[in-house]
Formats: C-alpha cells, sequence, structure tokens
C-alpha cells in the first residue's frame, strides 16, 4: 500500500523553449518603463474618465462600444488603489501621485505581452512549421504600432489578445475533434472560444468580425459533419447541440452579463444621467431619485409637473415656454400667428413647469382630495411662470409646414379663439381607467379641435428661438412613435419649502451641454493637438506585397486548373486557398479592414473566373469524356470503351448538371458529383457541352 513511498517521484514535462523565449520576450517590451511618459496620452484622456466613474461608481454610457473593455481598465486601477480623484481634461497633463500609472496600464501591457506567443501557437495550429510560426510571432514583437497601443492605457492590445484567443482556441478544438472528440479538451477549447468571442465583442464592436469569422468556419465544418456518414444521426446532432450552445448561447449570455456587472458597478447619478429615461434616472442613487423622492405617484387635476419627451432624440429634452413669441414673419415669408413659444428645452429649468388644469373648474391647485387625470380625460396644460394654456390651430409650424405651431394662447383680441383643450391618452396602460403616473405613465395629447398630436419634430429652431427644438402637433399620427410620448418626470401637488429652494436652484440651472460630443476626435480639434502612430514600414509593406502575391498566384493557379493543367493535387489546392482565406478572415479580424477587403475582393474575382472561362477540349471533339461510378446504371452509350477511351487523361467536370448524350439523340439530365477519379472506371459515358 505505502509501496510509492519508496520510489522517487518523477514529473516529466515538454518544454518549448521558443515559446518561453517569445512569451518573455513579450513581456520584456511591453512591461519595461511602463509609466514613462508619466502623463496623459492619446485617448487615455478619453477611458480615464470612464475608470474615474467607475472607482466613484457613478453611472456613465459609452455610446462607442460594450463596457467589458471600460471594465478590464478599471480592473487595473482597482487593484492599484486607485481613487478616480484625477482631471481627465487635456493630453499631456501629468499624472497626480494618487494615479497608479503602472497599475493602469499593465492590463493591456499583459495583454500586448501575451499576444505574440498566441501568434505562434496559431500558425502551429494551422500546421505550418516552426520556421514560419517564429516568422509571424517575431512580426507580432517589433510592430511599432502593436508595442505603443500595449504600453498605453488603451483598449486594442486587449481586443487583439482576445481575437487571437478565439481564433487559437478554435484552432486547438477542431484538432481536438479529430482524434478525440467530446474529450474533456475538446470541451475545454470549444467553451473558451465562445467566451473569447464574447469578450471581443464585449471590448468594441469591431469584435464582431471576429466572432462572424469563427462563426463562418463552424459552419462549414459543421456542414461537412452532416455529411459525414460513419456518424450516426444523434452524434450528428450531439456535435451542432455542443457548438450552437458553445458559439451562440455562452456568448450573448456573457454579452448581457457584461451589461448586468456594469449596471451593479455604477449606481450613483452621473454626468450621463439625462441621456437615460426618467425611470432609470430614479433608479440611481442621488440625482433624480433624490428630487423625486416623496413626490406623489398619480397626476392630479392642478398638479404641477415637468414633461419629459420619451424619443430622447436628437438629445433628451422638456417641455418649456418663455416670455418671447413667435415672429410675424419667418425667413422664407410665411407668417405666424405671433403667439407665446412652445419649445422643448434640453436643460432643466424653472419654465418647464406645467400645471394641469380640470377644464370645467378655474381653480389652478389639487383639490382635497385629489382628483386623479384618467385615460381619455379633457385636460388643459397651463405654464407655470406665464399662466398661458397651450394651444395648437391650423397654423403651420416654423420649421415643419406640414404640422402645426404649437404656442401658448395670448389673447390678441382677434378672431382665434383659444383651441386649448387636450385629451389624454396612456399609451403603456393596462385598462382604458388607468390613472396618468409619474415617471411610469407613457401619454400621448391628442388636441381636441384638430386631432393633431403634440409631437417634438428635432428640428432645432433659428436664433429667435434660441436654439431650442420645435414642437409641432402632427396630423397624420402613424401609431406608436416615441416623439409623440411623454412622461411626468418631476410632479408634485403644491410648493413645499423644499420645491421652493428646488425652484431657486432652476433659475441658475448648472447646464451640462448633452449635446457636447465626448469623443476623442472632438477633444482633439479642440487641443488642435498632433499624434502619430507610425507602423513598422517593412512589416506593413511586407504584409501588404505578401497578399498581393498570394491573389495573384492564386489567381494563376486557377487559370491553370480551368485550363485543365494541374500543377498542384487537387486536396492540396483546397487547403491553399481554404488557408489563404483564414488569414484573410484573421486580417479582418485584426482591424485590418482593408487588408480584408482586398482578399474578399479577390477572392469574388476568382470565383467569378472560375465560373466564366471555358474548358480545354482535345482537338476535333467537342465532347468531354465522363468517368461515372460502377455502381450507376445507365444505358449503353455508343462511345468507345476501349484501350483508345482508356487513354485519355481522366477531367474534372466542373458543372454539377451535365446532359447524357443516348445513343437513338435524346439528352438525358443527370446530376454529377465533383470527383476526380484516379482511374477510369468500365462505364463511360460522354457529356455533351451545353450552348
Amino acid at each position: 500500500m505505502w509501496g510509492f513511498l519508496k520510489r522517487p517521484v518523477v514529473v516529466t514535462a515538454d518544454i518549448n523553449l521558443s515559446l518561453v523565449a517569445l512569451t518573455g520576450m513579450g513581456l520584456l517590451s511591453r512591461l519595461w518603463r511602463l509609466t514613462y511618459p508619466r502623463a496623459v496620452v492619446f485617448d487615455e484622456v478619453y477611458y480615464g474618465q470612464y475608470i474615474s466613474f467607475y472607482m466613484k461608481q457613478i453611472f456613465f454610457l459609452d455610446d462607442s462600444g460594450p463596457p467589458f473593455g471600460h471594465m478590464v481598465l478599471a480592473l487595473g486601477g482597482y487593484l492599484g488603489g486607485f481613487d478616480g480623484n484625477f482631471l481627465w481634461n487635456r493630453i499631456g497633463a501629468e499624472y497626480s501621485s494618487n494615479v497608479p500609472v503602472w497599475s493602469l496600464r499593465l492590463l493591456p501591457a499583459l495583454a500586448g505581452a501575451l499576444s505574440v506567443p498566441m501568434a505562434y501557437q496559431i500558425v502551429l495550429e494551422l500546421h505550418f512549421s516552426h520556421c514560419a510560426a517564429m516568422g509571424a510571432a517575431l512580426l507580432m514583437l517589433i510592430e511599432n504600432a502593436l508595442i505603443t497601443q500595449s504600453r498605453l492605457m488603451l483598449l486594442e492590445s486587449v481586443l487583439i489578445f482576445f481575437n487571437l484567443l478565439a481564433v487559437l482556441s478554435y484552432l486547438k478544438f477542431f484538432n481536438c475533434q479529430k482524434h478525440s472528440p467530446f474529450s474533456l479538451s475538446w470541451w475545454f477549447w470549444l467553451t473558451l472560444t465562445g467566451v473569447a468571442c464574447s469578450c471581443a465583442v464585449g471590448i468594441k464592436y469591431m469584435g464582431v468580425f471576429t466572432y462572424v469569422l469563427v462563426l463562418g468556419v463552424a459552419a462549414v465544418h459543421a456542414w461537412h459533419l452532416i455529411g459525414d456518414q460513419t456518424l450516426s444521426n444523434v452524434c450528428v446532432f450531439c456535435h451542432l447541440l455542443a457548438r450552437a450552445v458553445a458559439l451562440l448561447v455562452i456568448p450573448v449570455v456573457l454579452y448581457l452579463l457584461f451589461f448586468y456587472v456594469h449596471l451593479i458597478l455604477v449606481f450613483r447619478s452621473g454626468p450621463h444621467d439625462q441621456i437615460m429615461s426618467s425611470a432609470f434616472q430614479a433608479s440611481l442613487e442621488g440625482g433624480l431619485a433624490r428630487i423625486t423622492q416623496g413626490q406623489p405617484l398619480e397626476v392630479a387635476f392642478g398638479s404641477q409637473v415637468t414633461l419629459r419627451n420619451v424619443f430622447g432624440k436628437p438629445v433628451p429634452c422638456w417641455l418649456h415656454s418663455h416670455q418671447d413669441t413667435y415672429p410675424m414673419i419667418y425667413e422664407n415669408g410665411r407668417g405666424s400667428s405671433h403667439q407665446q413659444q412652445v419649445t422643448c428645452y434640453p436643460f432643466k429649468d424653472v419654465n418647464n413647469w406645467w400645471i394641469v388644469k380640470d377644464p370645467r373648474r378655474h381653480q389652478l391647485v389639487v383639490s382635497s382630495p385629489p382628483r386623479p387625470v384618467r385615460h381619455g380625460d379633457m385636460v388643459q396644460l397651463v405654464h407655470g411662470m406665464t399662466t398661458r394654456s397651450l394651444n395648437t390651430h391650423d397654423v403651420a409650424a416654423p420649421l415643419s409646414p406640414h404640422s402645426q405651431e404649437v404656442s401658448c394662447y395670448i389673447d390678441y383680441n382677434i378672431s382665434m379663439p383659444a383651441q386649448n383643450l387636450w385629451r389624454l391618452e396612456i399609451v403603456n396602460r393596462g385598462s382604458d381607467t388607468d390613472v396618468w403616473k409619474s415617471i411610469l405613465s407613457e401619454v400621448r395629447f391628442v388636441h381636441v379641435n384638430t386631432s393633431a398630436v403634440l409631437k417634438l419634430s428635432g428640428a432645432h429652431l433659428p436664433d429667435w428661438g434660441y436654439r431650442q427644438l420645435e414642437i409641432v402637433g402632427e396630423k397624420l399620427s402613424r401609431g406608436y412613435h416615441g416623439s409623440t410620448v411623454w412622461n411626468v418626470e418631476e410632479h408634485r401637488y403644491g410648493a413645499s419649502q423644499e420645491q421652493r429652494e428646488r425652484e431657486r436652484e432652476l433659475h441658475s440651472p448648472a447646464q451640462v451641454d448633452v449635446t457636447r460630443n465626448l469623443s476623442f476626435m472632438a477633444r482633439f480639434s479642440e487641443l488642435q493637438a498632433q499624434i502619430h502612430l507610425l507602423g513598422n514600414i517593412v512589416i506593413w509593406v511586407s504584409g501588404s506585397l505578401a497578399l498581393a502575391i498570394y491573389a495573384l498566384l492564386s489567381l494563376w493557379y486557377l487559370l491553370r486548373r480551368r485550363r485543365n493543367v494541374h500543377d498542384l493535387p487537387q486536396a492540396k489546392e483546397r487547403e491553399d486557398l481554404a488557408c489563404g482565406s483564414s488569414r484573410v478572415g484573421v486580417a479582418g479580424a485584426l482591424s485590418y479592414r482593408c487588408l480584408a477587403a482586398l482578399g474578399a475582393g479577390w477572392g469574388a474575382v476568382c470565383r467569378w473566373l472560375g465560373s466564366e472561362l471555358p474548358p480545354v477540349l482535345p482537338d476535333g471533339e467537342d465532347t468531354l469524356p465522363l468517368p461515372l461510378p460502377a455502381r450507376t446504371h445507365l444505358p449503353n452509350p455508343s462511345a468507345p470503351c476501349g484501350p483508345a477511351a482508356h487513354q485519355r487523361p481522366p477531367v474534372q467536370v466542373p458543372a454539377p448538371e451535365e446532359r447524357l448524350q443516348r445513343p437513338g439523340g435524346g439528352l438525358v439530365l443527370l446530376r454529377m458529383p465533383r470527383v476526380q477519379h484516379a482511374a477510369p472506371t468500365h462505364l463511360r459515358g460522354q457529356v455533351t457541352l451545353a450552348t
């Protein structure tokens, strides 16, 4: 029982010294003096803001991509103890002592360093030589642009890492498929492929190219599995199910999980709140949640409300009015009603408040007990600061002449009576007796006299309208659209002391311009900075030349094969073509889109030439001998079957459908497989070329 203690424990390991050396050189080139320069470089000014938001748990949403890449960068800040207190406002700004520069740049550097040995492994998994794998890895190692991006707080190196990991994992899975399907390593590499694809997409949407590449290759391999007659139907189904779960279900679940974790980490109100719905803002700590805390839920007659447009485009805005009137004559010569302007204003302001009035009563206060407003009720909206009612009439809107002008009515003692009755429609109601609720209810206001719907047109008014957004009455409302739907954001029954303080705050609001483009290019144009990211000219030029030479050689061999000149075995030709196509796909996945487009263009040309050029016929003949499988039983044709026929070399027929000529002159349409036979069979036929 204890005999194993009498023998020494021996562990044998195979170590690829080339792989170890490449990993060491990659780490050295990416980690050496990583904190230099100790200043904000390039897009660090952009991503650094989001790292600070994560550290302070402030909500943000970056419209340039999913949040996983930002969370990876924030993990470096968390490991370094970063508190988020740094002003990311200028390229070249020196980092303060509380910013752990080495930790923030560590994860992108590690991703860039590990990409070098992965390139080596990918080439080996494609069954190329050790020299070819070393050459590919060295090109990754000494590429200037990759080194630069890896040493900064950027997402490109992390994206490339997961792109390569997805390709490498699938190649290892495919090679495991040949000798040990459904083994532990087989499941590991298949699952890791789906995880890597999801991470690539979760960093930047450019990762979709890698995902599509892997799915395309997997679909081709699955199609071959379906045609494998050695596998049972149950086995084929299990193969397809495993691939569907690993390459479709797992990536989708992980992608959603990234957003779930993001929303858990950032739960406090921040500068990006206004681009979200009122219900979402109210769920955040601080901000709108602080304002709406304790406010009444049900809107009653006499309630004071602010109305936010649900559509939120081109920017989130609130129904607004002010003392200024529409000009008598517009720039295009059309006249207006000269009534008080009604607009949509993208900032919280005291002029955004409206009073929901009962048309049958004169009071502008909430009765006791409050009478809630329900779906289908008639209401008047009275502007809180000017006490004028929301009105529309048969006058063309200033920028949308096919829609009605919306205004606050001013009585000029002329023949234009007020038309200020609106019917409330709750869009997301559960029944026709539903009560109008703040934040939760999405409502439309339908004009009683003209049936026009209150709508945000999205057009910016001229200077006389202070560049605010135009509000119109849309007569032809085609179903639900967010521009015609509103919800109550702030709501009160009366002006308490806290609400009076809120009004004073809104008289001088701290306006955050939500139309400001937070991308780097906007900051770049403002700073007038110049940044040059130069690649290794030898690598870039040699790579482009190699792609062009490959395309020309492929075209040359394709033309010679079409002319019935076979320089290479057919299996070798197919292998080279598939391998070359996969390389072009990997180039596209690594964001070299110009090379991928070039490869796709050459592929299209080659496919067109392969289908258009005619084959070569022996002199004096207009038919090609067609070898047929021995199990096929056809009428004996008139073509010779003696030694003279066997002297002809077998020719592959490219067309899937051919016409077999009967001795009596009739034609029989056959589907012939594209098979290259090593030797002619005893039964031969003649194929007449279709003209």
